[in-house]
């Protein structure tokens, strides 16, 4: 049987490259930081999620290290059998503490928390509303539970109104929302969200990936931007992206919500917990982002320094109150060409395109640091604008 399933495979991975969207993946030979070993050559990184600059911090490195010499290296058991110990409870508690709400529970990843959270909590009889753009593991985590299902157009409140007018004959309402949206870098307008949730009586999740340590004064997220901290049932998040980029996500939120997530959530009841360096390592983010805010105010004057400029060079780039830039290119083959033009010139970025976007929607997405210096985003800018006018892109 696999011969003619592998003959099937091949037909297919070559209908993917014919279309130019086979997906390599380049060797990277050095810590995760600004300025990286790729494929034998320094360049300078612009696509990593690590929004704080903490993914090679030596306060996390050491925190993890000593971990290693006093909690072990692995848990080899799931949390409720004897995969629990002190630090990750200390984790959950310092979360909780930063979000501003009541529990938290810890899982091996983002995806695992979003995949895990539905089910649990919703049947038959109650709605989803979820944002159109919501990410892969939202989208999957619905597909596993049996509520009713609704969507609504990106941001779009008219839509999302009738979208819960159609819900208000189901028993719970749960609109379900990315706090910022990886591909255009555009924050939910949680506001507003928040007003349709009172006004038709529903609940509301929001995933904080892309968000949490970099959007609000203090880079708690679109709670802290919309003075709506603790009022939000369910907030679910990643380590890693801003908060040292290395695994394990979470779910945050109400109390009872948490409880019977420990109770009836696949993922968190059959997978091992997280290891001890990494919740070390995450406790020590925690209270680095607690003592100051000195890493969110730089990578707000990063972002807010390299959009200016850009824009200023002609490129077309979506709005965004993130540190994700997306410089419109829209055709697919146009982004794959213009980003290898950019290795050349020792600057890091990946072209996106169908079906990671939609089609006619290609772009590279260029995502700020607070590692970054005005050194290194100069030379990011100058070099779009050598290659932008070189493809006649700008003038």
């Amino acid at each position: 049987m696999y011969q003619e399933f592998k003959s099937h495979l091949t037909v297919e991975l070559a209908s993917i490259k014919e279309a130019g969207l086979f997906k390599n993946e380049r060797l990277i030979a050095s810590p995760q930081g600004v300025d990286i070993m790729v494929d034998g050559k320094h360049l300078f990184n612009f696509c990593a999620n690590n929004y704080l600059g903490l993914a090679n911090h030596p306060a996390l490195i050491e925190a993890a290290k000593t971990a290693m010499d006093e909690r072990g290296y692995g848990m080899s058991s799931v949390r409720f059998i004897c995969g629990t110990q002190d630090r990750h409870k200390e984790l959950e508690k310092a979360i909780a503490h930063y979000f501003g709400t009541e529990d938290t529970i810890l899982y091996a990843a983002c995806f695992d928390a979003n995949g895990g959270l539905f089910e649990p909590l919703l049947t038959e009889e109650d709605a989803v509303i979820s944002d159109a753009l919501n990410h892969a593991s939202i989208i999957d985590g619905v597909r596993l539970c049996k509520a009713q299902r609704f969507r609504y157009a990106n941001a779009d409140m008219v839509d999302l109104e009738e979208q819960l007018k159609k819900a208000q004959s189901c028993r719970f309402r749960l609109i379900v929302t990315d706090g910022v949206f990886s591909m255009d870098g555009n924050v939910c307008p949680l506001d507003k969200i928040y007003e349709l949730a009172n006004r038709y009586n529903a609940m509301i999740m929001v995933d904080e990936s892309h968000s949490a340590g970099v959007v609000g004064k203090t880079g708690r997220g679109v709670t802290e931007l919309y003075q709506l901290r603790g009022k939000i049932e369910i907030i679910t998040g990643t380590l890693g992206k801003a908060f040292g980029g290395a695994v394990g996500g979470f779910t945050t939120g109400k109390k009872e919500i948490i409880d019977m997530l420990r109770q009836r959530s696949r993922p968190y009841l059959f997978s091992n917990s997280l290891p001890p360096m990494v919740v070390a390592a995450a406790i020590e983010t925690f209270a680095i982002v607690d003592k100051t805010n000195d890493l969110q105010d730089k990578l707000h004057r990063n972002t807010d320094y390299f959009r200016e400029k850009m824009l200023a060079a002609g490129f077309d780039i979506k709005p965004t109150q993130s540190a994700i830039c997306a410089v419109m290119l829209y055709d697919a083959k146009l982004s794959q060409d213009f980003a290898a033009k950019l290795h050349e010139e020792g600057i890091y970025v990946t072209g996106f395109y169908y079906p990671v976007v939609p089609k006619g929607e290609a772009r590279i997405r260029v995502q700020i640091s607070a590692a970054h210096e005005q050194e290194h985003l100069d030379k990011c800018i100058n070099a779009f604008i050598k290659i932008g006018k070189a493809l006649k892109i700008i003038q």
